[in-house]
């Protein structure tokens, strides 16, 4: 029996460009979102459209992390990440405004952004097919969909409120393309201090590379100007498994030998949570346009 349409991926038919055309809309057809000249994406039982065609993008987010990312997150733990987040989105959302996430991962950012937001609607992007399933759930007005941020995006120009990145890779040229004038990019991305108890402790963690801001702010200056930057640091206490689940979440579960964080006393019951969130205003207009 074919899949239904979902009523959150049905509000972004008007946005969504064909990935292999570029320029054509998406109709749904019998469980599937099709374009005029034939070409056919996928819409998964759990709800997300599959848009993803040729050679894809390894998946940062396995079965096991997105079970340990969704375990973490239920905590409250980046709950002042999610906050910061919210307050610089709704400065640039009008009242039926979009919001798309760019590596949403499990549409944690997403979700809480559109609880604050009730006319808004929302379209996370995502190469993990596992972790789509539950940002197709996270809230009612989230579509969700696989595609990998290193692409042009499968969207029309000027359609988004805002965007976000969250922890994840960026594209600035699509970034510009997507957001309407007015619109806004945030960012959010660790300092050197984040989880740094971790990473002292377990020397297979991923580190953060010190010139991490200047490459940020070298590859967006060509497309945005910083309007507001917000530091959120504090301290969490970590109860239980939720240490695991921390390192699990991250691209350091691949590197770390889990039996080696069952040793008593290796992992910290407290780390620091330290992050910016930035939020970009499009330059204008667009680079390498004749401003004539």
């Amino acid at each position: 029996m074919p899949v239904l349409l979902p009523p959150a991926l049905g509000l972004f038919l008007d946005l969504l460009r064909c990935p292999t055309c570029h320029t054509r809309r998406l109709h749904p057809d019998r469980g599937a979102l099709r374009c005029a000249a034939g070409h056919t994406f996928d819409i998964a039982r759990h709800g997300y459209a599959s848009l993803l065609t040729g050679t894809r993008a390894t998946s940062g987010d396995d079965v096991a992390m997105v079970q340990a990312r969704d375990r973490f997150l239920a905590t409250g733990g980046y709950a002042p990440i999610l906050q910061a987040v919210t307050r610089l989105a709704a400065d640039a959302v009008p009242e039926r405004g979009t919001v798309v996430d760019v590596g949403c991962g499990t549409g944690y950012y997403l979700a809480g952004v559109l609880d604050h937001l009730p006319g808004a609607r929302g379209l996370g992007l995502d190469t993990s097919a596992r972790a789509l399933r539950s940002a197709a759930r996270a809230n009612e007005r989230a579509a969700a969909a696989t595609w990998d941020v290193f692409r042009p995006f499968p969207l029309a120009d000027e359609v988004a409120d805002v965007v976000l990145d969250v922890f994840a890779p960026r594209n600035p040229a699509e970034f510009h393309r997507v957001l309407r004038p007015a619109g806004r990019l945030i960012v959010v991305r660790p300092t050197d201090r984040h989880l740094v108890e971790l990473r002292g402790r377990v020397p297979a963690m991923v580190t953060i590379d010190p010139a991490k801001e200047q490459r940020l702010h070298r590859a967006l200056d060509p497309y945005f100007t910083v309007t507001v930057t917000e530091q959120v640091e504090y301290p969490m206490a970590l109860v239980g498994l939720e240490a695991l689940d921390l390192v699990g979440m991250t691209p350091s579960a691949r590197h770390v030998n889990h039996a080696d964080l069952s040793d008593d006393g290796l992992l910290p019951d407290q780390v620091t949570v330290s992050v910016l969130a930035t939020a970009y205003q499009p330059r204008r207009p667009r680079v390498g346009a004749c401003a004539c």
